[in-house]
């Protein structure tokens, strides 16, 4: 016990030395003189410790971190040892950093070493390789809980309980690094979390070992079971039969726990009957029958059991498994893989357990295919689907196969709308959508002809049949549209037309804005916005599309959904009016005569998004050519409103610019509105917009 009690005074100590340095890291970057300099005063006197310890030969260095007691002299000398102290504690960071990296594979070798006579049931040998892994690194958590395991097997209680408490302290160690420094708290996430996990493991398996100590019946049978399963070249249907007893057992998390800590999941490794069943490739009737078994096992052992999560994919059988039983022939293996796969697809750890241990570059693919599904594999592929987009390592797997094997498929969904289950393809649609926040998917999508023809055989397809379940589609594949053109989005300005739109947008943008000017008529009104912001993104590529647009009559349709309101329909709406506005003649005058004394843009330069002040302020200077708009305005207060805005701070300079232009115009236009200017001591800004008039 000796040796124990000098590891806790050490650990303790360790602590309080972290509590110094916080404590002092704080103190040099307080905003308190007086905290400040105490600090910096305790810094240079550790400096001076520390150096005076050391070689004669090294005092030069101790003479150039003496801090210059001077008034005029001290904030800088305080930056001067702050920033020292900190270069110090950083070099030592870094020197750390790469014998721990060193250390961290020897100690986790020899942790899988342990792993592999625990399993054996060689506990002795499993303690001998995690105390070798402990004197590598001493602070690995998991080699305290694992070799605690084994002690508590071998009845050594005083042992594991010395070690459980000693993995417990990294909690203590990362919420100090935090204290020092509150800027790394996403990077100590990581940490925080597998302390927490060690932490509910601790507790769950000390919990479910008094359960067996107590003798209580549910406790006992799970062991009971599992060594009758482990009981070799028994009959198939033995097994089968067995796995579903044990399936029935499993209630609640302790015997989930004494599932894990009585080997449960070397069922698949250990049993040769089991394995060939389950891995076959060409499954018979008793084979599919174990294999199902099985899956009704793992979901009852992982739901809500993120150890047994972890643990059920570091087996290679299953991770091998895993891909060809969701791509199943047989209904009942494939729904039950879903169901399985969907435990871990529904929080943040099982999801990034997915992704470490599955490569799921072909999973897109697979789960795609199911939207043919007329059952709820349909829904709870898109599920899967759906949460498994919010980790970012599978959208870069993502990446891999999408132009050669998921965009064809994807494209070939969207041309059977009427053959697949409807609910689930606009599932699917969104979710292709989201993926489109990754740039590199954005690109591969957009730049796919096929893509764009498909997307817009739906819309013809959905809008011919008009019934609810095909609208969503519909819905969805707007949304997709608008995604794919995401680059275009913004305010506009004077300058030439984005370099992002390529030559095939420039092809479709005619056929896409037709057909969401005929949307324009739908009584749904998430459409109709979604078919304006389609509208206000690709218009933008090609001038034959606005002036086809303005003769379908676009400017007073805008016009009469700017005046209903809504702030994401004004966005787009406003945005279609300064494209057209901008490059045809007829859209101007034919907004001056809809939108009469422009009480529409009026209203909208009182917006309180910027996006939409900017855009209006563009839309209403375009407009002032046409004969009589500019003296429509003079009795209005354009003027005080547009000065406002062109010397106001709004954070894109857009809108001061296009402010600025307009009220330009309007003066040049009618110059009766210098009177007001004048009044409003403006002058001074007209006169720094001229170089902007002067380029329109």
């Amino acid at each position: 016990m000796l040796a124990d009690r000098e590891q806790e005074e050490a650990f303790q100590r360790f602590l309080r030395r972290v509590d110094d340095i916080a404590e002092l890291v704080q103190g040099l970057n307080s905003t308190d003189p007086g905290v400040k300099e105490k600090a910096t005063a305790e810094a240079e006197k550790r400096l001076h410790d520390q150096e005076n310890s050391k070689e004669e030969e090294s005092k030069t260095v101790v003479d150039r971190t003496v801090i210059n007691t001077q008034a005029s002299d001290v904030a800088n000398a305080e930056a001067v040892n702050a920033d020292g102290f900190l270069a110090i504690l950083e070099k030592d960071a870094k020197e750390r950093a790469k014998r721990r990296k060193r250390n961290e594979h020897l100690a986790n070798a020899l942790k899988e070493k342990g792993n592999d006579a625990f399993r054996k049931g060689d506990y002795v040998i499993a303690i001998q390789r995690y105390t070798e892994g402990l004197e590598i690194l001493k602070d690995k958590q998991e080699l305290y809980t694992n070799r605690a395991q084994a002690y508590l097997k071998m009845q050594e209680y005083e042992k594991a309980i010395n070690d459980c408490e000693w993995a417990l302290k990294s909690r203590q160690c990362y919420e100090k690094i935090l204290q020092i420094d509150p800027q790394k708290e996403s990077l100590f996430k990581d940490c925080m979390n597998e302390v927490n996990l060690e932490e509910k493991r601790m507790k769950d398996e000390e919990r479910a070992m008094k359960e067996v100590e107590s003798g209580k019946l549910a406790a006992l049978s799970i062991e009971e079971l599992l060594q009758k399963l482990d009981r070799p070249d028994q009959n198939i249907l033995y097994y089968t039969g067995g796995i579903r007893l044990l399936t029935g057992a499993i209630k609640d998390c302790t015997e989930q726990t004494l599932f894990r800590t009585n080997n449960g999941f070397s069922i698949l490794k250990d049993n040769e009957v089991v394995r060939r069943g389950f891995c076959a490739e060409r499954k018979n009737a008793a084979e599919v029958d174990l294999s199902v078994s099985l899956l009704f096992l793992w979901q009852a052992v992982c739901t809500g059991n993120e150890e047994n999560q972890r643990l059920l994919l570091t087996y290679p059988d299953v991770n091998a498994q895993l891909p060809k039983l969701l791509s199943s022939g047989v209904l009942e293996i494939q729904k039950q893989t879903l169901a399985l796969i969907s435990l871990y697809s529904e929080n943040e750890n099982g999801r990034r357990l997915l992704v470490r241990h599955q490569d799921l570059t072909k999973w897109l693919q697979i789960l795609m295919m199911l939207v043919n599904s007329t059952d709820a594999r349909a829904s709870s592929a898109m599920n899967i689907l759906s949460n498994l987009t919010e980790e970012e390592r599978f959208k870069t797997q993502c990446r891999l196969m999408l132009s050669t094997s998921v965009l064809p498929l994807f494209t070939q969904l969207l041309t059977s709308v009427k053959l697949v289950n409807q609910a689930a393809l606009a599932r699917c649609i969104g979710i292709m959508g989201n993926l489109c926040a990754d740039v590199v998917i954005r690109m591969q999508m957009a730049e796919c002809k096929e893509c764009w023809q498909a997307c817009l055989k739906l819309v013809d397809e959905c809008f011919d049949v008009g019934t609810p379940k095909y609208q969503e589609c519909l819905f969805a594949v707007l949304g997709l549209m608008m995604n794919l053109l995401l680059e275009s989005n913004g305010i506009i300005q004077q300058s030439a037309e984005p370099e992002f739109f390529t030559l095939l947008f420039q092809h479709f943008a005619v056929d896409i804005s037709g057909k969401c000017m005929s949307l324009l008529r739908e009584k749904d009104g998430r459409i109709v916005t979604r078919a304006i912001g389609v509208l206000s993104r690709i218009l933008p590529a090609s001038l034959s599309a606005v002036e086809e647009a303005v003769k379908g009559g676009v400017v007073k349709k805008m016009i009469k959904f700017l005046k209903a309101g809504g702030q994401i329909a004004s966005n787009y709406g406003i945005k279609t009016l300064s494209i057209c506005t901008r490059s045809n003649r007829q859209a101007q005058e034919d907004l001056v005569k809809s939108d009469k004394k422009f009480s529409v843009l009026m209203k909208l330069l009182e917006s309180e998004n910027e996006i939409i002040v900017g855009n209006a302020a563009f839309c209403l200077g375009q407009c002032l050519v046409v004969p009589g708009a500019a003296t429509s305005l003079l009795n209005s207060n354009v003027v005080m409103i547009l000065l406002k805005h062109a010397g106001g701070d709004a954070t894109r300079t857009s809108v001061q610019e296009n402010a600025a232009i307009a009220l330009g115009k309007l003066c040049v236009a009618e110059p009766r509105h210098i009177v007001q200017l004048r009044k409003l001591n403006g002058l001074a800004i007209l006169n720094s917009s001229m170089k902007y008039v002067h380029s329109t």
